[in-house]
């Protein structure tokens, strides 16, 4: 995003990480988990942010959230949001677990296998 921005405006490619990340991510009261639930449940209910969301999808795994817990944030977002904002949520959410899958797929058949030693 940063280099996305710099030729058009460095500075607001800046404020995207120091103030979320540097200003409200640090703040005590909520832990990164619950962070990335309510900002999850928020993108979703925007219904326009769907690169953001994905972002913030793997971010939710990658600090423990379970594929569950993600896809249930997701579809509690059809009573607040619509039905519609929560599918193209749980569409955004499939397309992150396919990647996080062939990923890993590709790393462990990129894996050379440890030498077997006969003793």
């Amino acid at each position: 995003m940063i280099d996305a921005l710099a030729d058009i405006a460095p500075d607001f490619a800046r404020y995207l990480i120091e103030f979320p990340f540097g200003d409200i991510y640090t703040r005590p009261g909520l832990s990164l988990r619950d962070r990335e639930i309510a900002t999850i449940a928020a993108l979703c209910a925007l219904g326009t942010a769907k690169p953001q969301l994905k972002v913030h999808i793997h971010a939710g795994l990658n600090v423990g959230l379970s594929r569950d817990e993600i896809t249930e944030t997701l579809m509690q977002m059809a009573i607040y949001a619509g039905f519609p904002a929560a599918l193209n949520g749980l569409f955004a959410a499939r397309d992150v677990f396919a990647s996080r899958d062939e990923t890993a797929r590709n790393i462990a058949t990129a894996t050379p296998s440890q030498p077997q030693y006969k003793t």
